[in-house]
């Protein structure tokens, strides 16, 4: 018999790694509850490289999903890329695979689940199994998306176990609706804390609510996870939402210009949470009174300038030149 024939496609085998998944999930129980980390990881990443390839039927399902590719002459002076071995491609690059298809595939939603798969192919995670749940429910809308853009009908491949990813996937969505509702009178000190991801740093979950809902005062929030009932204070939130919002664009300034910004540690309450955008400082909401345009050379004085000191409406350039001067 053709052995190829007999083995389970790859469809088939991402199928069957979701049902696995969800089912180890619908158990509540703890030890199963890592293995449907596991099975869902493994199963969403086989539906991801199975919708690249029906992108591209008549290729070769290696040169699409393949993850290394080197350079051979053509024998008509230019050179074809093959596959350079068997390993395909894995989380930290299917997203530029996708997009080099045109497909989507939500990342971010599935970085939690990775971060989690890591921890258990390391034997050690330190996470409640409840923020394991919540992960893993993140990347439902994931699979539903790959099964759209593949053009098939999860109910038919998923049966029972999609039913309990739709009804799962309803509850937190109800409570992430609810838990924001009871935030959205706050009079937030920076605006775009009215749309930023608000985290427990207990469990991790976006299920943070304010216990007195007509509160509008940010300085008054007391929160409340839905997800683990841990009561964070209002600066740590803050402070986590700014990293979460500005983070990247704080480490590839200082990357590649070796600049600060555009967060900066508030002088006043001492939190990382003053902002360059908005010129305040997000949790508590102070701004920073200083000349901002050196008299001198009319160079914007930043800052970082101020916050080191050098801030007598000279920038940091005309401030080495004058104590260069007053040293000779």
């Amino acid at each position: 018999m053709d052995r190829e024939a007999t083995m389970p496609s790859l469809f088939e085998n991402a199928i069957s790694s979701i049902r696995m998944g969800v089912e180890d999930y619908r158990q509540q129980d703890g030890d199963r509850v890592l293995s449907a980390v596991r099975n869902l990881y493994a199963g969403v990443l086989l539906l991801a490289k199975e919708t690249l390839i029906r992108q591209a039927p008549n290729a070769d399902p290696r040169d699409v999903i393949g993850a290394a590719f080197k350079p051979v002459p053509n024998n008509q002076g230019g050179v074809d890329h093959v596959v350079a071995g068997h390993r395909t491609i894995d989380f930290d690059n299917i997203d530029r695979r996708f997009k080099d298809f045109g497909l989507t595939i939500d990342r971010k939603a599935l970085s939690e689940l990775n971060d989690i798969r890591n921890d258990i192919e390391h034997h050690y995670t330190d996470r409640p199994e409840a923020s394991i749940r919540t992960a893993i429910a993140k990347a439902f809308p994931v699979i539903s998306s790959l099964f759209r853009q593949i053009d098939e009908n999860p109910v038919d491949h998923l049966e029972a176990e999609w039913e309990t990813m739709l009804s799962e996937r309803a509850l937190y969505d109800h409570e992430v609706a609810a838990a924001r509702a009871s935030l959205s009178g706050v009079k937030w000190h920076a605006t775009f804390m009215e749309n930023a991801k608000l985290r427990c740093g207990s469990c991790g979950s976006e299920l943070l609510e304010q216990k007195i809902p007509d509160n509008d005062s940010q300085s008054c929030v007391e929160f409340r996870c839905r997800n683990c009932a841990a009561t964070p204070d209002v600066a740590t939130v803050v402070e986590a939402a700014v990293e979460d919002t500005y983070g990247v664009d704080e480490y590839l300034r200082a990357k590649d210009a070796g600049e600060d910004g555009p967060i900066y540690d508030c002088p006043v309450c001492e939190r990382h949470t003053y902002l360059e955008d908005e010129d305040l400082c997000a949790n508590c909401g102070e701004s920073l009174d200083f000349t901002s345009e050196c008299f001198r050379c009319s160079s914007a004085i930043s800052i970082q300038d101020y916050l080191d000191g050098l801030d007598e409406g000279l920038c940091g350039y005309c401030t080495n030149v004058a104590d260069k001067v007053m040293r000779e």
